[in-house]
């Protein structure tokens, strides 16, 4: 099935998005679970993605549980330091289908602050055809309204795009619509994906 461009997810695609490990390094494992049990703090990131402000709402939060409010102040105030290190094998990947001349789309639930900061330490954030980022359009995967923006505005079919995401919510809502998906799991994964799709060669899709 021939693919009119390649959509990557960006949290635990391209960028490492995983913020409980940052709070076991700052303030230990058994704190952090009881502090991530005690708040819905994905919650919380998912209004950022919506398009809410950034501190406005970390600055809300923490002050609606004071007794975790210099923890959860974190999150705005070290966020670089929570959304990293960049995935190196799934950017040369991408840069590859670039080089190939595949267009490559961006599909990410993303804060409009936080996508501004991850631009500056990310470049290769810059180097989408298109960026579907949630902050800036006020919806998010997995409403189904974010991917028809997407089809409506690229202007390509459902059953030409090929979508990688590392959650298997997404992944189903854009399969129902009949794009082409791929649950990320390992970059190696992806980039066979990638050749089987006749995209790349194998050597491009296995280097790292």
């Amino acid at each position: 099935m021939t693919v009119g461009a390649v959509v990557f997810d960006i949290g635990n695609v391209l960028i490492r998005w995983q913020p409980e490990l940052f709070y076991d390094a700052e303030i230990g494992p058994e704190a952090r679970r009881a502090m991530f049990a005690e708040i819905d703090l994905h919650g919380m990131n998912d209004r950022i993605d919506r398009g809410e402000g950034f501190a406005a709402v970390v600055d809300q939060v923490a002050a609606a549980h004071p007794h975790w409010g210099d923890a959860i102040r974190l999150w705005h105030d070290r966020w670089l330091d929570m959304a990293q290190p960049a995935i190196p094998q799934s950017v040369a990947l991408l840069r590859r289908l670039r080089a190939r001349g595949v267009p490559v789309f961006a599909l990410t639930n993303f804060g409009v602050e936080p996508f501004a900061l991850a631009r500056r330490r990310y470049d290769f954030l810059d180097e989408f055809d298109r960026a579907y980022i949630s902050g800036h359009l006020r919806m998010a995967k997995p409403d189904p309204a974010i991917y028809a923006h997407v089809e409506a505005d690229s202007g390509i079919a459902p059953h030409r795009l090929l979508f990688a995401d590392d959650r298997a919510d997404n992944i189903a809502v854009a399969a129902a619509r009949g794009w082409q998906v791929h649950l990320f799991t390992t970059p190696q994964a992806w980039g066979a994906a990638l050749a089987d799709a006749g995209l790349l060669t194998a050597e491009d899709a296995a280097a790292g």
